[in-house]
C-alpha cells in the first residue's frame, strides 16, 4: 500500500515518535508499505511519521548516494526503535532535502559518523557504524522519529528566507509527483 506523504506543518513530524512493541505483527507489512511509498516518491530514506505514523520506524535505501566503485555496494536496511550511540568525527556540511518538504533544500552540517543501535524487521538486534554519506541518511532519518526536520538545522536567517516556501508547502501548494497529505486545507 502506497501512503500519502505527510507534509511539513503536520504536528506529527514535531513529535517524539514512539517504540514498536517487539513482536508486533503489524510490522512486517508497514515495514513493506513503507519502502513502497518512498520507491514511489523516489527517496531513499522515510520514517514513519512521514506516513502518519508516530513509532520508532525508519527504512533506507541509500543506492542512489552509493559510489559504484566504492566498498559498499548495497544500503537497503530497516530500523526498528533505533538509538543513536555516537556522533563523531569532523563535520561537514551536504544539501540535504525531505519528501515531506519538497522543492526546498538547505546546507545541514553533520558528523560523518555515526554509531547506532536498533532492531531489523525479523527482531534481530544490531549495533552498527555507518561512514560517510549512509551516516548522513540514517541521521536524517533518525532526526525524523525525534520530531527533528533537516530545516531545524538551517540557520535562523535561511529558516526566515523559507518561511513563505514552507507555508505554502503546508497549504498543498506544491507540484509532486507523489501523494500528499497537507495540514492546512484551502
Amino acid at each position: 500500500m502506497i501512503y500519502p506523504i505527510i507534509a511539513y506543518g503536520d504536528p506529527v513530524l514535531k513529535k517524539k515518535a514512539q517504540p514498536i512493541a517487539k513482536g508486533d505483527p503489524n510490522l512486517p507489512q508497514l515495514v513493506q508499505d513503507m519502502f513502497e511509498t518512498m520507491y514511489n516518491a523516489h527517496g531513499v530514506g522515510l520514517a514513519a511519521p512521514q506516513i502518519g505514523k508516530s513509532v520508532r520506524l525508519f527504512v533506507i535505501d541509500a543506492a542512489p548516494f552509493l559510489p559504484e566503485d566504492g566498498e559498499i555496494k548495497e544500503f537497503k536496511k530497516v530500523f526498528v526503535n533505533a538509538e543513536i550511540l555516537e556522533e563523531d568525527g569532523e563535520e561537514w556540511p551536504y544539501e540535504e532535502g525531505c519528501l515531506s518538504i519538497p522543492g526546498i533544500r538547505g546546507d545541514v552540517i553533520r558528523c560523518p559518523r555515526v554509531k547506532i543501535h536498533y532492531w531489523d524487521e525479523n527482531w534481530d538486534e544490531h549495533t552498527d557504524v555507518f561512514e560517510g554519506m549512509p551516516a548522513r541518511v540514517v541521521q536524517h532519518e533518525y532526526d525524523h522519529i525525534e520530531g527533528i526536520l533537516y530545516v531545524d538545522h538551517l540557520s535562523a536567517i535561511k529558516k526566515r528566507l523559507l518561511k513563505g516556501k514552507l507555508l505554502n508547502i503546508s497549504k498543498g501548494e506544491v507540484d509532486v509527483d507523489y501523494r500528499m497529505k497537507f495540514p492546512i486545507k484551502r
